[in-house]
C-alpha cells in the first residue's frame, strides 16, 4: 500500500480536474477549494469516575453560496482537521449534484465511542452542542449523523440547542428519531441511493444487475442497507461483505439481513456460520465481482490496490473511498466508478426532506419520501451521464464535479461579492 492520501488534497485535486472543463475564473476557483471557516475546540468532559477528559472537536463550514451549511458529525479516533475540511467540501458538491439548496459542512470529535459509557457520550455530545450553538441554526448550519453517530446523538444536540436558546427548532439538526421530528425513510436513505445508483448504472452500461455478483466493504448503516436493497429489490447476489474485523464470502450469495443480525449480536460479520470462507478487506476489494461497493472510510483503495481491483463497476457508498491515484488507475483500466457525491447523496437528500417537514410542521409518509428520493437520484444520474457524454469527460466523477461546480459558480455569480 502506498502512503495514505490527504483527503483535503484529494478534494482539491478533484475540483481542479473538473475545473478544466468549466469556465470558472482562477481566483473564484481558489475560493471554492477552501472552507470559509473552521471551528476547532477542546471539550472537557467529566467521566463516570469523576475524572476529566479532553476531546478535540471540529466543525468546518465550507461554502454557503447555495444555502445553509449541511453535513454530519462523526465520532472516530481518526478524525482530523483536514478530514473534516475535505468532508465539508464534498458535501458542497454532493448537495449541488443532486440540486438541493444547501452548502457544505462537517463536524467530528476525536474519540473512540466504544470506550465511553452512554452517560459519558451524552455529556460529550451536549458539550459539543454547546460549542456549536453560536454557529448552527435552521438557516445557518444544519448538522446530521455520520460515522458512529445516529438518532440518539442528534436528539441530544437538538435538546441542548433548544434548551439553551429557549425555543423549539426541530430543523436545527436532521437524522432525528421520528418522535423528535425525524423523517420516515431517513435511516435507509443512504443505502437506498446507493442501490438506485447501482440500478441506473447497470442500465446505462447495458448490464444485467439481476444475478450480478456484489461485494460490499463496510457493513455499517450504509453498507448493510445498500447490500440488503441490492439483494432484495434488484435481485443481485451479495457474495462478500466486510467490516473492520474482516470479510466473509459465499459464492452463491449471503443472506444480507441474517449477516446484519449476526453483526448486531456479535459486533462483527466474521464468524457468520453460513459463510463459506473468511477473507481480508483487501481480498474483498480485489474480488472478481460485477459490482464493488466501498462503504467504509476514505482512502480504502489507493493507486497500488486499484491495479488489482477486478470489479467491472464501483459504486461508492463511503465518502472518498478512492484516492486520486486510484481514480486514475481505474479510469485507465476502463472500470466504471460512480462517485460518492451522487451514490451516497440519499442521506443528505432525505435530510433536506426532514428539514422541509420540520419547517412546515407537516410530515410525509415513507412512500412519498422514497418516491421523492428516487426522483432526485435518477434526475441527478441523468444529469451526470449527460455531462459525461456532452463534454467527452474521462470518468463519471469528473462529470459529477462539472455539474456541481457549474451550479455553485452560478449561485456565487448571482449573489456577487460582499465587500
Amino acid at each position: 500500500m502506498s502512503e495514505e492520501a490527504n483527503p483535503f488534497e484529494s478534494l482539491q485535486e478533484q475540483i481542479d480536474d473538473a475545473a478544466a472543463y468549466v469556465d470558472v475564473p482562477g481566483d473564484v476557483l481558489e475560493r471554492f477549494k477552501h472552507p470559509e471557516r473552521v471551528l476547532e475546540t477542546n471539550l472537557t468532559v467529566e467521566m463516570d469516575d469523576g475524572s476529566l477528559s479532553v476531546f478535540k472537536a471540529f466543525r468546518s463550514q465550507f461554502n454557503g453560496d447555495r444555502g445553509p451549511y449541511k453535513g454530519g458529525i462523526r465520532y472516530h479516533p481518526g478524525v482530523t482537521r483536514d478530514e473534516v475540511k475535505a468532508l465539508s467540501g464534498w458535501m458542497v458538491y454532493k448537495c449541488a449534484v443532486v440540486d438541493i439548496p444547501y452548502g457544505g459542512g462537517k463536524g467530528g470529535i476525536v474519540v473512540e465511542p466504544r470506550e465511553l459509557s452512554m452517560t459519558e457520550l451524552e455529556r460529550l455530545t451536549r458539550s459539543f452542542a454547546k460549542e456549536l450553538r453560536p454557529v448552527i441554526g435552521e438557516d445557518r448550519d444544519i448538522p446530521a449523523p455520520d460515522v458512529n453517530t445516529g438518532q440518539r446523538e442528534m436528539n441530544w444536540i437538538k435538546d441542548t440547542y433548544e434548551t439553551l436558546e429557549n425555543t423549539t427548532a426541530p430543523g436545527v439538526i436532521t437524522g432525528k428519531a421520528i418522535e423528535s421530528g425525524g423523517s420516515r425513510g431517513r435511516v435507509e436513505a443512504t443505502g437506498r441511493s446507493v442501490m438506485l445508483t447501482a440500478r441506473e448504472a447497470f442500465d446505462y452500461l447495458g448490464k444485467e444487475i439481476e444475478g450480478a455478483t456484489v461485494a460490499v466493504q463496510g457493513y455499517g448503516n450504509a453498507g448493510s442497507i445498500a447490500a440488503r436493497l441490492i439483494e432484495s429489490e434488484l435481485g443481485a447476489d451479495v457474495v462478500a461483505v466486510s467490516d473492520s474485523s474482516g470479510a466473509i464470502h459465499h459464492p452463491d450469495g449471503l443472506d444480507t439481513a441474517a449477516v446484519r443480525a449476526h453483526k448486531d449480536e456479535t459486533g462483527t460479520v466474521t464468524g457468520y456460520p453460513e459463510a463459506e470462507s473468511e477473507l481480508t478487506n483487501e481480498e474483498l476489494l480485489t474480488m472478481d465481482v460485477d459490482l464493488l461497493v466501498p462503504a467504509a472510510l476514505e482512502n480504502a483503495i489507493d493507486g497500488d490496490l486499484a491495479e488489482d481491483v477486478a470489479a467491472d463497476v464501483v459504486v461508492e457508498a463511503a465518502n472518498g473511498p478512492l484516492t486520486p491515484d486510484a481514480d486514475d488507475v481505474l479510469t485507465e483500466r476502463g472500470v466504471h466508478v460512480f462517485p460518492d457525491i451522487l451514490a451516497n447523496a440519499g442521506g443528505v437528500t432525505v435530510s433536506y426532506f426532514e428539514w422541509v417537514q420540520n419547517r412546515q410542521r407537516f410530515y410525509w409518509p415513507e412512500s412519498r419520501v422514497n418516491d421523492e428520493l428516487e426522483r432526485h437520484i435518477v434526475e441527478a444520474f441523468d444529469g451526470l451521464t449527460s455531462a459525461y457524454e456532452d463534454n467527452d469527460l474521462p470518468n463519471f466523477r469528473t462529470a459529477a464535479y462539472v455539474v456541481a461546480l457549474q451550479r455553485v459558480y452560478r449561485a456565487y455569480s448571482e449573489g456577487g461579492t460582499w465587500p
